[in-house]
């Protein structure tokens, strides 16, 4: 893979400079502390020259004195102004990476599934935490002490130029080999600094991989395996960190020695002017001092430009995630609380309920020509002539037609990479058909809001997540503005109010882990309930495969029992044990359908379905 320096350094540094706005008092005292630090610095050099001539030289002692009391207080200055600097900085600098990680975060939450797919967890933690950290460091750190840096140089060179234009000339030649020679091996260090970050994030992805695998590592006895790819990651880390820090310290030597070289160079050139009487002493040690101090602003520029770089090359990963195009939530139809009319209880007519006024009655608000329309929100679901593909290239679904009408089961079964799940993810518009139509209610789901239609849907995955929490905040989760009666009814109604009674402090009892202190039944029973307690008109049911004792099996399949009653519902089966009394059954094979029916009509058919149910055929 190449890799090359910032694409847009002006354009990176702009956007993390707009971060800035909320901070820019603060900013004005960092440049009055700044501009009093440098001006100490260039001041308390060129003081030694009237030092020098008015009192060493004619033995002013008491004259010294003050002058000495003057040069502290000087420099007095310069260290409480750099102080104060620095304290302003870490504030600006940890505001900064605050809104950039908000920013960062919130950008997630409104990204398709389709980038999660593409991107590991650990690449995107990157971005939160080495990427983040780096900028912040910079900020606090390093930007000002190069702009004090670039200051003090500049300063520096215009107070060489008036004492000595001539001593100036020949300190010139040496300092424009240094900056020619410091500015080359940047902008080298470059490509390996963004190399550096981009293999950093490579390798956290694999780390949480491997300790969230690690149980599957140890059951087939990839330890070594596993090793030796971390190895060879870290190696490649490795490689580039070492080679971008040699470079960045590579810099700091050569920009030393030459800072000597220049130093002997101006003494020699410097005394013979003196001894020719073409420069006074003053002006020769003051040029000295300068001509000594020049190299440590060149240095810390060299220095901080790395970490600047570093810098940059981790915000442009950052911009990268927020340039990403958004999940847009496109359409017109929404979904809205509605009640039934005073006048209109027998014909069914409903209309948008108050805002004080919270109902269970739903319907979908249809724009046109003569206002909104409102659809009763029932959970008819239709597919006609579908078909998808996740790269544009290659069908996962071809020609799929299908329907559930308002309270139906169906049912989809297949071997794995059939397109089961794939036809729940286009019900929730995770993803959009390129042909066919997929209708709610009669509605194209194209034109109802991806909130709303996210809204009216529950799902239920094999891969059950718990967030760290109590279990009344993660049965809550399925509807923020459930109560504490909601959420227990709805675990009763689930089959989980037992179990959740015996934990040690019940429903308090904290979950952490993504639910490692609960067994992989208990976790199913809380996603059932939390699904319950949103109680929407339509149920995607992702069907577990894993093992569980049949005590807590029995609880679950009571527990989907009731969860599907009076609800249209899709089962993506894995055991066609739990599809026998499914409205409809869909076999799907390679995208298409193959079969369809109820349990028994297909047994009778002796076709894919016959062979799964006897285990003829093996179904994941």
């Amino acid at each position: 893979m190449a890799f090359q320096k910032p694409k847009n350094v002006g354009a990176t540094t702009r956007r993390i400079l707009a971060y800035f706005g909320s901070s820019k008092y603060a900013l004005i005292v960092v440049c009055i502390m700044l501009i009093m630090s440098t001006g100490s610095a260039l001041a308390g050099s060129y003081f030694l020259k009237p030092l020098v001539n008015n009192y060493i030289l004619p033995g002013n002692f008491r004259g010294l004195a003050v002058a000495l009391a003057v040069l502290a207080v000087i420099y007095l200055v310069g260290v409480v102004a750099s102080y104060f600097q620095g304290r302003v900085m870490v504030t600006i600098g940890q505001k900064t990476a605050n809104l950039m990680r908000k920013d960062l975060f919130e950008k997630l939450q409104d990204l398709p599934l389709k980038f999660f797919d593409t991107h590991t967890h650990g690449e995107l933690m990157s971005r939160f935490t080495n990427d983040m950290d780096n900028v912040e460091m910079a900020i606090e750190q390093s930007v000002v002490s190069l702009i004090s840096s670039i200051l003090v140089f500049v300063g520096t060179l215009v107070m060489m130029l008036v004492l000595s234009p001539t001593l100036f000339a020949v300190a010139a030649v040496i300092l424009a080999f240094m900056i020619f020679l410091s500015v080359s091996l940047s902008k080298k260090s470059t490509v390996y600094f963004r190399m550096q970050q981009s293999s950093l994030g490579t390798l956290d992805g694999y780390i949480e991989e491997m300790v969230d695998g690690l149980k599957v590592v140890k059951v087939f006895g990839h330890e070594q395996v596993a090793s030796s790819e971390f190895a060879g990651l870290n190696d490649k880390f490795r490689s580039s960190a070492t080679t971008a820090t040699f470079l960045s310290g590579v810099v700091m030597a050569v920009m030393g020695n030459l800072g000597r070289i220049l130093y002997a160079t101006v003494a020699i050139v410097g005394g013979i002017l003196a001894i020719a009487g073409r420069l006074d002493t003053g002006s020769l040690v003051a040029f000295l001092q300068y001509s000594y101090q020049i190299a440590q602003p060149i240095n810390q520029a060299t220095n901080q430009l790395s970490v600047v770089l570093a810098a940059l090359a981790g915000a442009e990963r950052i911009f990268e995630v927020m340039d990403q195009q958004v999940e847009v939530n496109d359409g017109t139809v929404t979904l809205v609380n509605v009640t039934y009319a005073e006048d209109g209880t027998e014909d069914g007519t409903v209309v948008e309920a108050p805002e004080t006024t919270k109902t269970n009655e739903w319907a979908w608000s249809v724009p046109g020509d003569n206002g909104h329309t409102l659809v009763p929100l029932k959970g008819d679901v239709r597919f006609d002539h579908v078909t998808f593909s996740y790269d544009g290239v290659t069908p996962v679904l071809k020609n799929i037609s299908l329907y559930a009408k308002p309270g139906q089961t169906i049912a989809f079964v297949g071997s794995t990479g059939a397109g089961k799940t794939t036809i729940t993810n286009l019900i929730n518009r995770f993803y959009d058909v390129q042909e066919g139509t997929i209708t709610y209610d009669g509605i194209d789901v194209k034109t109802i809001r991806k909130s709303d239609l996210r809204r009216s849907l529950g799902m239920v995955l094999q891969d059950t997540h718990l967030f760290t929490g109590t279990v009344m905040d993660n049965i809550r989760y399925g509807r923020l503005d459930a109560t504490d009666d909601d959420c227990r009814l709805a675990a009763k109604r689930a089959s989980a109010d037992s179990f959740i009674r015996r934990l040690p402090q019940g429903y308090d009892t904290v979950i952490t882990g993504d639910g490692g202190n609960l067994s992989q039944g208990q976790r199913q029973l809380l996603a059932i309930t939390r699904a319950y307690v949103a109680d929407p008109p339509v149920m995607i049911l992702d069907e577990a495969t894993s093992s569980i004792d049949t005590r807590t099996e029995r609880l679950i399949e009571q527990g989907m029992d009731a969860l599907m009653e009076g609800r249209t519902v899709f089962v993506i089966a894995h055991r066609l044990s739990t599809v026998h009394n499914a409205k409809a059954i869909i076999v799907l094979e390679h995208g298409e359908i193959i079969e369809r029916g109820n349990h028994d009509s297909l047994l009778a058919e002796k076709g894919r379905y016959f062979q799964l149910y006897t285990g003829q055929s093996a179904l994941e």
